[in-house]
């Protein structure tokens, strides 16, 4: 495990640093299918006595609406008893909770059968096998993401729209202020206790920007392994929700919280690194662009459409893709160019990599870097070219990816070369919850059905 400065640390050293930290509790959690923590509070010394904790199996199969969706897989794919897992600590991912009244801390667990097999249908192992087939080849993918989000005025009704909190000045924003220190320093309080929680928590936060849409800001993160990144991603969505609480406002990561504003990306730069001399896979030894950078988008342009499921996981992430409003619409890709939905940032030959566009705030973040990840392993191996680089802007171009969440449903199932990469039983599973949270929705009469439809028709 890690310590505070991240050096490695036994058993023993666990025990003497929850003393030395006066830790009562321990917050053991997994990542679920949405990226919401699951677990359990555990006294600290229980904790270290038992080395994980118990959960059902059925945490991975419950869908952001609450429920579950044994009744609509088909047989066998979830154990019917649900059954126990057995989850280990990985220590590496032991931190300090902050904002808690006593001194506790956060563990993530990895999940594994009674037979001690990783548990397939968990997004971290998800993401994880997806890695392995990576350094099977000698390649170690590196990541960083940024991520967008809102801040909005607390909103205790659904049924009212959501609006721009109430800043230092004492006034909320109403027009856009991109890049504006000021429209920042509004939040200050706010934005002082994110930096202070992610550096208790060893969370890699870089840069802070103020977005296109009112009160929506951008956090980036320094560059690393991909589960590593995401770890710190599932952690950060929480951190910035609680503080956001503590400031008696909301923070959404929603894709597109607000009708008239710019969705809320989370956006991955992606490079592979050689096992053997850690140079750039993505440069050539005279720093031009390698046959396998080139593989590597032409497998995102090709299967990127088909796992949009996992980048574009709810009915309202399909919002978000609308021409000139900061998101992309096709999968084009070009050089610092920010309408494309693969931009490749102005960079030296040891720094290039691939910016993907796609994917929302919205993510689960092990599930979105796993697809890009598979896509471009695809790439690799099918050795696939990609189109001629956008140099106008791609919003000139077809709308090329699914336009609804069933139709990335549909497209997800019937991906015959994702299904080896990511898994049958998670396939199965997930495109069962995304049709169920998709009912769910469609039951639900909405506002503009009672405005226009009510007396009109």
């Amino acid at each position: 495990m890690s310590t505070d400065n991240g050096q490695s640390m036994n058993e023993e050293q666990l025990r003497q640093w929850l003393i030395d930290h006066k830790i009562d509790e321990v917050e053991a959690v997994v990542p679920d299918m949405a990226g919401v923590a699951r677990g359990k509070y555990m006294p600290a010394r229980k904790f270290t006595e038992q080395g994980g904790m118990r959960l059902p199996e059925s945490v991975f199969i419950q869908s952001v609406t609450g429920e579950y969706i044994d009744d609509y897989l088909e047989e066998n794919v979830v154990d019917p008893v649900d059954r126990d897992m057995i989850t280990k600590p990985d220590l590496a991912t032991l931190r300090l909770v902050p904002w808690g009244e006593e001194p506790t801390c956060c563990v993530i667990h990895d999940c594994y059968t009674q037979e001690k097999e990783p548990i397939d249908i968990a997004p971290r192992q998800v993401l994880r096998r997806i890695v392995e087939m990576f350094h099977a080849q000698g390649l170690v993918p590196v990541v960083a993401p940024e991520i967008e989000f809102y801040l909005v005025k607390r909103n205790t009704d659904p049924d009212y729209p959501l609006e721009p909190p109430v800043g230092r000045s004492g006034r909320k924003e109403t027009v856009r202020q991109p890049y504006s220190m000021d429209a920042v320093d509004e939040f200050e309080p706010f934005i002082q206790d994110i930096y202070d929680y992610c550096e208790v928590q060893r969370l890699h936060v870089d840069n802070l920007a103020h977005e296109t849409g009112t009160a929506q800001l951008e956090i980036n993160f320094q560059h690393g392994d991909p589960v590593e990144l995401s770890d710190q991603m599932f952690l950060f969505k929480r951190t910035v929700r609680e503080t956001a609480m503590r400031h008696e406002i909301y923070a959404t990561f929603m894709a597109k919280p607000m009708e008239h504003e710019p969705g809320s990306s989370m956006h991955w730069h992606i490079s592979l690194r050689r096992a053997s001399d850690g140079g750039n896979a993505f440069s050539n030894p005279d720093g031009s662009e390698s046959e396998l950078f080139r593989q590597f988008i032409g497998g995102i342009q090709k299967y990127g459409p088909d796992a949009t499921l996992l980048s574009a996981p709810y009915v309202n992430s399909y919002r978000r893709f609308t021409r000139h409003l900061s998101a992309p619409i096709n999968l084009q890709w070009g050089y610092d160019n920010r309408t494309v939905g693969l931009r490749v940032p102005h960079s030296d030959a040891d720094n290039r990599r691939i910016e993907n566009r796609l994917a929302g705030a919205d993510v689960n973040p092990y599930l979105a870097i796993a697809a890009s990840l598979a896509c471009g392993l695809l790439g690799l191996e099918e050795r696939l070219q990609p189109d001629a680089p956008e140099a106008g802007s791609a919003y000139q171009r077809p709308f090329a990816l699914p336009g609804s969440l069933s139709e990335a449903v549909k497209r997800f199932e019937q991906s015959e070369r994702l299904r080896p990469l990511l898994g049958d039983r998670f396939i199965k599973i997930y495109t069962a919850m995304k049709r169920q949270e998709y009912q769910a929705f469609f039951e639900v009469i909405s506002p503009w059905e009672r405005e226009y439809l009510l007396l009109n028709v």
